[in-house]
């Protein structure tokens, strides 16, 4: 059967209640007279999206529940860009559970020579926090009283669950291999789970893809996850800011992957307007 446009009817606003008054479509052969059909106004047109308000209801009076971000480490290169958005969550008081893959876990010792160690992630977190891109120590005040880590391959964690509360989730860097993963709905370990009942929960999720050249089927895999509701975000530094040490051009990726997920933060300067405006404001400082 076919409906020309003549006989499709307009479209409503949302929430706009109305009759649908002298439409009519066949169906093989039965005449379906819609002309009774009503929208109600109190139904929303799509599903709500979750957030950490409608977990307030949870929370016994005086009491206030943790809602994290979840921050998800793939095997990647890029290591340093992990601890950059980590050391930014803390630093503005945002709670974290921590996923490191354990592929993330190789590429973590060959760019740091850290152990990353499940009976030890916190003094090992500790130790890659407080180091910058080039080895070198940071400046880390954070604290990791608010970091809850989540081993791997435990697939009956909290993040691996819809109703466990989080704000979103960042995975940084993403590789190509979960990329593929979570766009598949593929959930092999709890990296990928949980970026899935992200997804399903229509909370954010921000991919900070690291690889490159791209090839056709992670392009594809990137168009998925981008019609699923994900924010990609390449891990392509720019160079308007006025970067004068690697440790500014992994802060700007990281700052980018906050901006998508909505967190506020310090870690580049922001283009105002003005060419030059970055060498002309070093030169002044």
């Amino acid at each position: 059967m076919t409906v020309s446009d003549s006989d499709r009817p307009h479209s409503q606003p949302a929430r706009y209640e109305d009759v649908f008054r002298g439409y009519r479509t066949q169906l093989g052969g039965l005449t379906v007279d819609t002309s009774r059909l009503r929208v109600d106004p109190k139904a929303p047109t799509r599903p709500e999206p979750r957030s950490a308000r409608r977990y307030a209801q949870d929370v016994n009076a005086g009491e206030t529940q943790r809602v994290p971000w979840i921050v998800g480490v793939s095997g990647a290169s890029g290591t340093p860009y992990a601890a950059a958005v980590l050391r930014a969550l803390l630093d503005v008081g945002e709670s974290v559970d921590l996923v490191v893959s354990r592929a993330s876990r190789l590429t973590l010792l060959d760019e740091t020579g850290i152990s990353f160690r499940d009976a030890h992630w916190r003094d090992d977190l500790a130790e890659w926090l407080a180091r910058g891109a080039d080895g070198k120590p940071v400046a880390f005040e954070g604290g990791l009283a608010r970091v809850r880590y989540w081993s791997a391959g435990d697939l009956a964690a909290g993040p691996s669950s819809g109703s466990y509360p989080t704000k979103g989730m960042l995975i940084v860097p993403a590789s190509t291999a979960a990329v593929a993963g979570v766009a598949l709905g593929l959930s092999k370990d709890l990296l990928q789970r949980a970026a899935g009942v992200t997804l399903k929960e229509r909370r954010p999720l921000v991919v900070a893809v690291r690889e490159t050249p791209l090839n056709g089927q992670t392009l594809r895999h990137l168009v998925t996850l981008d019609d699923l509701g994900a924010v990609v975000v390449p891990a392509s530094p720019a160079f308007y800011a006025g970067a004068t040490h690697i440790q500014d051009l992994v802060d700007f990726v990281a700052g980018r992957v906050l901006d998508a997920a909505g967190v506020g933060h310090r870690l580049y300067r922001r283009w105002e307007g003005d060419l030059g405006g970055a060498s002309a404001r070093d030169a002044n400082e």
